[in-house]
């Protein structure tokens, strides 16, 4: 499974605020054929499920760390309610997450705090560029309010790096292994 870190897609919804952020990375892996029509709601659970365990351990860390500071922290998201109960509909809140905006093919969530605001964008966009293979992206923009962000963020950003390409990797195998 090959995963490439690429621009931010032009077909995103958060392309549009380009250039007020900050921070921006996408990274993008290819579905094999599942033989069944994908969902986004069915995205977005992968999403919320996908996590490797030393994500979670570093994301109960961040947690304890900043709520020395003051800073909104988030439960992990519980699998009972991603599976069952939650809609992915504009709104809702799982964790740490809100939901900012859904299309059929995309799902941005993220948070607003004091120090900074990001977003995340689950895109799932199927035969790009007439090729017959479907593609799921997974971009997070962060828009810093003051030095606390640019702060907070620096020691972040290399984990971030290693954790998303990790989550659409298991992503991917979550909805190439659903029947």
């Amino acid at each position: 499974m090959n995963i490439k870190k690429i621009e931010l897609p032009a077909k995103s919804v958060l392309s549009k605020g380009k250039g007020n952020f900050d921070y921006i990375d996408s990274f993008e892996g290819e579905l094999e054929d599942t033989g069944h029509s994908i969902d986004i709601a069915e995205v977005g659970k992968a999403f919320f499920t996908s996590g490797p365990k030393w994500g979670k351990k570093m994301f109960a860390f961040r947690n304890k760390v900043v709520s020395l500071f003051g800073l909104k922290t988030g439960m992990e998201a519980d699998s009972a309610k991603v599976s069952e109960s939650f809609t992915y509909e504009v709104g809702e809140r799982i964790g740490l997450f809100k939901i900012f905006n859904k299309t059929n093919n995309e799902i941005i969530l993220g948070e607003d705090d004091k120090h900074l605001d990001f977003r995340i964008s689950l895109l799932f966009d199927k035969n790009k560029d007439q090729r017959n293979v479907d593609l799921l992206t997974i971009s997070t923009t962060v828009k810093y309010h003051n030095w606390l962000g640019m702060l907070y963020f620096l020691p972040v950003r290399p984990f971030h790096k290693l954790i998303v390409p990790a989550m659409l990797k298991n992503m991917i195998g979550q909805l190439e292994s659903r029947k």
